[in-house]
Formats: C-alpha cells, structure tokens, sequence
C-alpha cells in the first residue's frame, strides 16, 4: 500500500480515489489510534465530524460517523464549517478527535479526509504512519473488537457549533469593525455563512459574493483562487478592502480598495506590526516559508523583526511555531496561523483581524500593505529530470552561484523538488522583473542539461 496521507490530509477523486470503504476504514483506524487513550478507565471516546459543501462530503460523512461509531466513538457532527472551526470545537468540547471532511482549494470532484488530535491540533507524522498501519491490519483482515450493544457510539448533531465559533471569533478581535464596507467572497465553500455572519457580528457593512453553494459549485470560478470577481466588487462598491476565502476556509487573501490583490506576505506583514504593538508578537519574530517573498523578508528587517524561514507547507509553519513558542507565522497563499487563538490557519479570524487593523488605524489597506514591496517572482517547472541530484549537482551549484551574484542583495534563487512529480522548479526574485524572467530561463536550461 502506498503513503494514503499527503501534506494535508487524504485526498483525491471523491468515489474513485477517496471512497466510503476507504473513509470508513480511516476512522475506523483513527479511532483506535487517536481515541484509544480514551478508552480507557471507562472513558467514552468524543469525535467532532463537519464537512465543506461538496456533494460527495453527504455520502463521506456517512463513512466517517459509520466508522467512528462502529469502534465505539461518539460523534458530534457540526455540518458544514469551516476547517479551522471543526479544529476550534475539537478542542472547545474536549473531542478526542475531530474530522474534516475537505479538498480545500481543489475543484468540485475531490474530496479530503483531515484529522484532528485532542485540542484540535493537526497530527504528526508518526500518528499519520499508525492510523495507515492499522488501518491496513484491518484492510487485510485482521480482527479489531468491534463493540456491541450500549457499547457503540450514538450519533447526535451538535448546531451550536456554528454560534459557539462566531463568538469564538468576534471574542479574540481587538476593536470592532463598524465604518469598514468589506465584500467577502465564500469561494460557494464552508465559510458561507460563518465569514458574513462574523463579519456583520463585528459592525463590519458586508456585501457577499460566491455564497451560494449548491454542492457542485465549490472554488468555481472565485474565492482565493481566483480573485477577479472580489476584484471587480470590491471596486464596484466602493469598499475598502475585500476577503477571499477557499473552500475550507482555513486561507485568506485580500484586496484593497482600488482592487490590488493583497497576498499572506502582505497580510503576515500588518499583522506582524499589529501584535507588535499590542505586545502580542512574542519573541518578536514572524514565521514564514522558504517561498515567502524577498520582499517580506527585506520588510522585517526593516521593522527589526526577525523572520524564520521553514520548509514549504503550514504544517511546518505549525510545528515551528509550536516548537518556539512563536505567535503568528503563514504562507504567502495566505494560511496565516495566530497561534494564540487558532490551532491551524484560520481564513475568517485573519480576515478579521486585517479588517480590524484597518478600522483601528484609520488608514488604507493599501497604506498598510504598503509596509513591503513584492518583488517580481518568477517560477519555472523543469520536467522529467532526476530531482534527486538537485542538491548534488556541481554544474548547477556553480550556475546558482553565477545567478545569485548577478541578481545582488536585492534577488535570490530557489529550486525546489516536487514531492510527487519527476520535476524542478526555479523561482526566481529580482526588483527588475525581464532580469528575473531571464535568470529563470538560464537555469531552467541548466537544470534541463544537467539533470536531464
């Protein structure tokens, strides 16, 4: 069996990759892996269970109580909400365990299975590795004891989950947002209810968009990837800024009022400088990725805060916000992370807390986002190569070299192996966009000769 766990849970086609068998037998697993302390002296085991709007979450979610309750689990399902709120309640109702039924920013076929441990915290790998073994123990027939009679889990609905976030939410803002006009694109996903009803809760004046899912429109055209609706609103209706999310809702992207995206570099940046002020940024640090922008990084420096660079991904983000007690860390695809009040990215309280700067400064978004200036990224995917020499090779050390004093103090270079593709990709940074563009071409050419 190959590794079911990606960087983000399961995923894949809903009832060809990801099936109900294979939901089912997942929690199964989950279960008697994340719940098992659990069980113990006695204990009935908790699991909170939401989904986002897709059609195939219906018959998945079925999976996943099914499973559950069959090893003994009692399930509190939510419905639909967002990603970061399942996690919220997980730890809210002393869940052992909470699942989220989610592609996130993937079109309407896929779907996803995501785990919470107690405290709504994503799971670590080794966790990851012990529910894939026993869930194939079970796959290939090895018995599990199965709970009879008062011993099963009972399945109930739990719709105080959605009023119990919202508070959660509007509790944790440092100011109202009365006098800001926001328009909110829901991306059709989790968050449809929950951002407006938030927003509207805080004083904000509201104008929604992509809010009406039907179960097959999900991430359709708008929402975080792809802001050109929000855009075109925002401008329309002359609000002051915008917020995009995706489907699950744990992403936010903004635009400011005359329609400029504002991406999670920018937004990391205000809100760096906002807990700062508060006294809320402990250790004066921020964590990024190695993908943030250069620009952001010159920006800190600027501000004297310091930034820690992880690998690609929140999760890495997480853990080393965890490991050093640090506040705020995100990617710039705008998972932004307030580890004070979140577990995981959390789309409506950033959107929020940016919405809240604005209001409490009086100033533009643009004036705030303008703190950093992005500089031009370019990337370039280099096909069919052996990726594993990209560390090893002399050739393209020494060309990487060339390029990086070329592109001076104000540009760099990354290359990066794909996790799951024979490929490379060369980002490039520079002020002067024709100089990256011409950076990246030369590499991309001496990737291609040298890994070829």
């Amino acid at each position: 069996m190959g590794r079911l766990f990606g960087t983000d849970g399961v995923r894949g086609v809903a009832n060809a990759d990801l099936t109900a068998e294979l939901a089912l037998g997942l929690s199964v697993a989950a279960a008697h892996v994340l719940a098992e302390a659990g069980t113990f002296e006695g204990h009935r085991p908790t699991a909170v269970v939401g989904r986002d709007p897709r059609a195939s979450g219906e018959f998945l979610e079925a999976a996943v109580v099914a499973g559950l309750a069959s090893a003994g689990v009692d399930v509190r399902r939510v419905g639909v909400l967002p990603t970061p709120a399942v996690a919220y309640l997980t730890g809210a109702l002393g869940a052992d365990l909470g699942v989220m039924l989610s592609a996130s920013h993937n079109a309407m076929p896929d779907n996803g299975v995501k785990f919470f441990a107690r405290g709504g915290q994503k799971l670590a790998d080794d966790l990851e590795h012990r529910i894939e073994a026993v869930y194939e123990q079970h796959r290939t027939g090895e018995p599990w004891a199965r709970p009879t009679g008062a011993g099963v889990g009972r399945v109930t609905d739990y719709d105080e989950g959605f009023d119990q976030y919202i508070a959660h939410l509007i509790g944790v803002l440092p100011n109202r947002l009365d006098g800001i006009k926001v328009v909110l694109d829901e991306a059709h996903g989790a968050a449809s209810r929950v951002s407006p009803e938030a927003f509207a809760r805080a004083g904000a004046e509201i104008v929604t968009i992509g809010a009406d899912p039907d179960g097959l429109n999900i991430n359709d055209g708008c929402g975080s990837t792809h802001l050109e609706m929000l855009q075109a609103a925002v401008v329309e209706h002359g609000a002051d800024l915008g917020i995009a999310h995706d489907g699950d809702a744990d992403r936010c992207l903004a635009v400011d009022a005359e329609g400029r995206e504002v991406d999670g570099d920018q937004i990391l940046a205000v809100l760096a400088l906002a807990m700062r002020e508060a006294g809320q940024l402990r250790k004066n640090t921020v964590v990024g990725t190695v993908m943030s922008n250069l620009g952001f990084k010159l920006a800190m420096e600027r501000e004297g805060i310091e930034l820690v660079q992880t690998a690609v991904g929140d999760r890495y983000v997480l853990e080393s916000m965890k490991a050093e007690g640090y506040a705020l860390g995100g990617e710039q695809s705008g998972h932004v992370i307030v580890l004070d009040h979140a577990t995981t990215g959390d789309g409506t309280l950033t959107g929020l807390m940016l919405a809240a700067r604005v209001a409490a400064t009086g100033r533009t978004l643009a004036d705030l986002a303008g703190v950093m200036s992005r500089l031009p990224q370019i990337l370039v995917n280099v096909p069919d190569v052996d990726k594993s020499r990209v560390t090893t090779s002399a050739e393209l050390a020494a060309a990487v070299a060339d390029a990086e004093r070329e592109l001076g103090t104000t540009g760099r270079v990354l290359l990066r192996s794909s996790g799951t593709e024979p490929l490379v990709r060369v980002m490039v940074e520079a002020a002067d966009i024709e100089q990256a563009k011409a950076v990246a071409g030369r590499l991309a050419d001496v990737v291609k000769s040298a890994l070829g």
